[in-house]
């Protein structure tokens, strides 16, 4: 087999490399088994990029395949966002979606050999009892007194299991293997417990459902998995992953390979703590742009192709280690800055009125979409003697350092003109309401406006107050005030308050049907793109992606 080149390698690479060099397979198959009991995390991301990245560099396969054994919280809103969020991200299962509720039939039978082998029991402890007698990881457990029953017992009370005859938690099916073991998840593990819930696949159809452990290995196996790929945590699990497989008379034996998950500066991305986030209403819902979930990076502004090179960036080892902040910004700024148009836009506005041109005065400026790349051509922006600038921008007294408008100092305005500012106009609060300028004329001529005196003067960016558009800008902040809120009990004390500020600005009237896929660059803001969620026509709504860096220089005219 033919594999692409690819510019990361790791060891999971490696050990599909020498698999295929030894003719162990002719082709590579992974899956990616999400349960649809919620929405997916960046965390997942990872496990997207490299499940399918690996078939398609390997020109594999890989599968999409639900873990659907707990119908409580599982819907099908999720499974059809969970789609949605793979397809975004740029990849495409094998064939059709699978569901381990495909293989409930399979699976059962093997339940059942297992049984016949004396090698599965039905318990009837409590699940307290069947934790207490299961011990810990320096004591060793004691058998279930349940664990001597003959097999014609054993099947007769699978079987009523299986007919409902149990009420739930008053019985389940258990592997038979050592209590004394090493290894707590060899301790007769569950294999089967009983739930009386309409399942979104089988309906009700059944009232037993199979453990992750029990179902997983099996439903790899059915679907000629070669190299099944999970996180650190199911490392143990392995041995129990392997003796299913062992016991019961399938062909196909697959390999199971561990990972470290993604573990990211102040973010959760366990699915029970986003629940918590979203029922306890701490955010909008799981697409809210301060949740890790792919859906939250996508409103809030994120590309595909940002998240891929973080995940690729992040590599694959076995080390547990948390990720910087730091380093998903710089991905999507990499991206941003080669692809983001620019436009100008004023978040804390103040009123600035060049008396020198007349009330009517207009002019067609031409202005760059971008300042490198010439394919995204140019804009028209309108300029008039009254415009927003920031606020920000302005100082009656300022500092040594301060670049920017000053009283009875010069500026220039970004491709405009040179301004000076003579006096201000203040409100009972002391506050200034407008800035009253003078515009240095000459500094209006196209052909002098790279040549006109401007060393040691700032640039400062505006719009036209004739020609812009109200509009809110959302600026998020980390969600956690803490790095790793992930291993705190209580890790909703932990949460930023001011994980969101709302501005109320103007933006250049050409934003006025900005689509909300597209990002922007709004100069010396950040960039910042449409939400989707809460514009319409009469009400514009940007949400800041990421700002620019510190060491940002401003780009020239």
């Amino acid at each position: 087999m033919k594999k692409q080149k690819h510019k990361y390698t790791n060891f999971i690479r490696q050990i599909i490399d020498k698999d295929l060099s030894l003719g162990k397979y002719d082709n590579i198959c992974t899956r990616f088994p999400p349960e649809p009991n919620g929405y997916l995390h960046i965390g997942h991301a990872k496990a997207i990029c490299l499940n399918f990245g690996i078939a398609k560099d390997y020109n594999g396969t890989c599968n999409l395949r639900f873990d659907d054994t707990n119908p409580v919280n599982e819907s099908n809103y999720f499974i059809e966002s969970i789609k949605k969020d793979i397809l975004w991200l740029g990849f495409n299962w094998n064939k059709n979606v699978c569901y381990t509720s495909d293989y409930f039939n399979v699976i059962y039978e093997y339940a059942i050999e297992l049984i016949k082998k004396g090698l599965a029991y039905v318990d009837e402890l409590t699940t307290q009892e069947i934790k207490d007698y299961r011990g810990i990881w320096n004591k060793p457990g004691k058998n279930s007194p349940y664990r001597y029953r003959t097999v014609e017992e054993n099947l007769l009370l699978f079987d009523n299991m299986r007919k409902g005859y149990f009420k739930e938690g008053k019985a389940c099916l258990r592997a038979k293997i050592d209590m004394s073991s090493n290894f707590i998840v060899m301790r007769d593990p569950v294999l089967y417990r009983i739930k009386f819930f309409e399942h979104h696949q089988t309906k009700n159809n059944w009232c037993i459902y199979p453990m992750y452990d029990f179902a997983h290995c099996i439903s790899d196996a059915l679907e000629g998995i070669t190299h099944s790929l999970c996180t650190l945590e199911f490392l143990d699990n392995r041995r129990l992953y392997d003796w299913i497989l062992s016991n019961i008379s399938i062909a196909t034996r697959p390999n199971q390979y561990e990972y470290s998950r993604l573990n990211l500066e102040y973010s959760v991305l366990s699915k029970r703590k986003l629940s918590q986030l979203v029922i306890k209403k701490y955010v909008e819902g799981w697409d809210d742009p301060r949740m890790p979930t792919i859906s939250g990076l996508r409103r809030r502004g994120y590309t595909p192709s940002a998240i891929r090179e973080f995940c690729c960036r992040v590599g694959v080892t076995k080390q547990q280690n948390l990720i910087e902040i730091n380093l998903l910004e710089s991905c999507i700024r990499d991206d941003l800055n080669k692809n983001a148009p620019r436009a100008m836009a004023v978040l804390n506005p103040i009123k600035l009125i060049i008396q020198n041109l007349p009330s009517s005065f207009e002019k067609d400026i031409v202005m760059k979409n971008h300042p490198s790349n010439i394919d995204m051509n140019t804009r028209i922006v309108k300029f008039s003697n009254q415009i927003w600038i920031d606020r920000a921008d302005f100082r009656e007294k300022p500092d040594k350092n301060y670049k920017r408008l000053v009283l009875g100092k010069e500026v220039r305005l970004r491709n405009a003109c040179v301004i000076k500012s003579n006096f201000v106009t203040k409100n009972k609060k002391g506050e200034i309401t407008c800035i009253y300028c003078t515009c240095d004329l000459n500094s209006l001529n196209e052909l002098n406006i790279t040549n006109c005196k401007t060393k040691g003067i700032g640039i400062i960016h505006w719009i036209s107050i004739l020609h812009s558009i109200p509009a809110e800008f959302h600026l998020y902040n980390n969600l956690f005030n803490i790095k790793n809120p992930e291993i705190e009990e209580n890790f909703l004390d932990k949460i930023n308050h001011e994980s969101l500020q709302i501005k109320y600005g103007y933006v250049e009237k050409s934003l006025q049907n900005a689509p909300s896929t597209k990002p922007y660059q709004f100069e010396r803001e950040g960039y910042f793109c449409v939400d989707h969620t809460h514009s319409n026509k009469e009400h514009l709504v940007f949400n800041r992606i990421v700002s620019l860096r510190d060491n940002y220089t401003e780009l020239k005219d």
